[in-house]
Formats: C-alpha cells, structure tokens, sequence
C-alpha cells in the first residue's frame, strides 16, 4: 500500500484513546510507534494487554526531550495524544505534559531538522469552558461557571447575569468565545495556540482536534473523574443503585472512540484542512439520566438510581458540540450510545475489584472538596 508516511508517531497509544488510533492506523497500512509513559493514574507501569503487537513500543515521557529524540528517529507524522487530564492539584503538571511537551517536540524538529510532514494533536471541550448560553431577553452569552452558592442550594441551571432568567444551551462551535476554566483546559488552549503558531511558523502542516467525551473499552478503571459511563457501569455491575450528580437533568455530548480513531485517519490523509480546528463529538445533546438507564438496560437489571443533590465544584451544566465542519470534509459518527456503552461493558466485566478504584476516587474528590452533598 502506497503512504505518503513512512512511520506515524502516536504519543499516548497505550491509552485508551491512544490505542483505538493506533489499530485504525496499522489496519490502514501505516507503519506506527507508540510513545508512552504507562504512569498511573491511567496506567499501572505495565503495557496494556490492548495494546496492538503490529507497533514498535517505546516507554518515555513526553515532557523529557531526550525521550522525544528517541522516538521521533525515523518518523514523519506525529499523533500527540499524551496528555495530563481531569482535575488534580499538580497543577504544574498540565503545564509541563500539555503544553510543554509541543515545545519540546519543536525544538527537536528544528534543531535537527526533523523533516514531519504532519502533527495531530488532542484538544478538548474543555478550552470552551462552562460552554455558550441563549438568554430570551440579551442573547448569547458566555457564562461563568455556577455559583458554589446556587450549587448548595440545588439550584443548577446557568441564569442569565443580567436579567438573571434561565438560560439555554448552544451547541459550542470552533470559532466560539474559549474561555477555559480549568488547569487542564487553559494547558489545552495554551497547546492548540503553540502548536498552530510553530506549525505554521515552520511550514509543518498541523491539525487540532476537539474532543468532546468519549466513550468505549480500554478506558482506564483507575480513576473516575470523568468517567460517567464508568462509575455507573460499576455501580450497576455490583448491584449497587447509581449515583448521579446533580438532577441528571444534564446534557452532554457522548461520542464513540471507535469514530474518534476513524476520525484522525481522515484527517491525516486530507491535505487541504491543515492549521484547522475540528470539534469531534456526536453533535447532540444526552441528558446523563438516559445514558444510566442505558447502562441498567445492557447490564439486564432495573434502573435504580440515587439522587441525592451530589455535585462537583466547577462542573459544566451542559455542553454539546457543533460538528458541522469536520462533516463537511467526510466524517461522521456512526456507532450510536447503546453500541458505546455495550462495548464498554462487555470490555468492563473481565477485570475484579474495579469497584475499589472507583471509591477511592470518589474519597480523594471528597477530601479535595471537588465532590459536594449538601
């Protein structure tokens, strides 16, 4: 099969998303190396059993430039999938992953004159912040995240901040207001600003892709942060009722990881979208709610859910993505939720004990006063 690549470099593909890229990519033809450090909380130092054995493996750090100078021999297109993620007090550390590690993989692609025909990099919905709102009344605006206040009092929806009336969700687009509000978001802004601004200031074709959240097998067990699909399939699998946050009432957009990895196949063989951003989710809203009775429904038990006015300290309301432009160059979503949560059950049920990762995140959010119940 005739590539225009020789060897594709995909960063973080032992990782859940990391390792659904690298088998589309080797089934594609392509010849791939996998960087990855296996640290925990995704990884527990061992190589994953998922990951593909057609792959070259080496083990390192992507925020170390010598590990970077190792992995990028004989490569000319790089997947920067690792990545430093959900909310943790080491907040130098998304610096030192997210952002610092484009830099790094740019002075080794000048100072050696590495010649890389393309890099891919992960973004997030999370560079949208608290996402984008219709009043009524003043139209759209761009909230802040909910009162702490409000939050104590079961009060969940965003309220307009000048006539304070309930507002409605906006699909997020790319050329939206980004106003993250997060360590993790504003190391992905800072990311996509750094890797467009090399890229083009090198002639080096880049590409950021916006994930929404993703769903499917091989997400790690190890921590829960942002893991609905998780948390409630290890609820259901132990007979316990699921816990919610909030009313359930919340939107979001769940995408497969399956169409995610197809998504980076189309994207690096496209030449004509390079210095773009592209949104990757379904494009609609599920209210969290539904996606439960989904997974009671695939386990085969009653739908039994616990709703105690639980919620998390900086959480989104909702948030949902326009995907109108990464349609327009031929992709789109195809496996639907119910095909997302089964692949991830079925995958689930092999491993004992996952119920003790799950408590123990849930205790560290406690003592962090990141999880509230009031």
């Amino acid at each position: 099969m005739n590539h225009k690549f020789k060897k594709i470099l995909v960063t973080g593909g032992a990782g859940f998303i990391g390792s659904h890229v690298v088998d589309v990519m080797i089934n594609a033809g392509y010849d791939v190396r996998i960087l990855d450090s296996l640290e925990p909380p995704t990884h527990n130092g061992e190589t994953p059993a998922w990951v593909n054995s057609r792959a070259e493996f080496v083990r390192g750090d992507v925020s170390k430039k010598s590990d970077w100078k190792k992995a990028l021999e004989g490569v000319d297109a790089v997947i920067h999938l690792a990545s430093y993620m959900d909310y943790h007090l080491d907040f130098a550390k998304y610096i030192r992953t997210n952002v610092e590690s484009i830099g790094l993989l740019f002075e080794l692609i000048v100072e050696d004159n590495i010649n890389i025909k393309k890099i891919i990099t992960a973004s997030s919905q999370s560079v949208y912040g608290v996402g984008k709102y219709k009043c009524r009344t003043h139209g759209i605006i761009y909230p802040d995240f909910r009162l702490e206040e409000d939050l104590s009092n079961h009060f969940w929806e965003h309220k307009c901040n000048k006539c304070h009336s309930i507002m409605e969700p906006v699909e997020e687009k790319e050329d939206d207001l980004l106003n993250p509000q997060t360590p993790y978001g504003i190391s992905k802004l800072a990311s996509e600003n750094l890797i467009l601004n090399l890229g083009k200031r090198y002639g080096i074709p880049s590409v950021v892709l916006r994930y929404s959240i993703v769903l499917g097998a091989r997400q790690s067990f190890r921590h829960f942060y942002s893991g609905a699909l998780r948390a409630f399939s290890v609820f259901a699998l132990n007979g316990e009722a699921i816990e919610m946050n909030e009313d359930a009432q919340q939107l979001r957009d769940f995408v497969d990881v399956r169409d995610v990895a197809e998504a980076h196949l189309k994207i690096l063989e496209e030449d004509l979208i390079n210095f773009e951003v592209f949104n990757i989710g379904s494009g609609k809203g599920t209210k969290v709610i539904d996606l439960a009775k989904e997974v009671a429904m695939n386990i085969g038990i009653e739908f039994n859910p616990s709703l105690e006015n639980r919620y998390r300290v900086g959480d989104c309301r909702h948030s949902i993505m326009n995907i109108d432009k990464i349609k327009s160059i031929g992709w789109s979503p195809k496996v639907a939720l119910r095909g997302s949560v089964k692949y991830y059950i079925d995958w689930i049920k092999q491993f004992e004990d996952v119920k003790k990762y799950l408590h123990a995140t849930y205790d560290s959010l406690r003592k962090q006063h990141i999880l509230q119940k009031k």
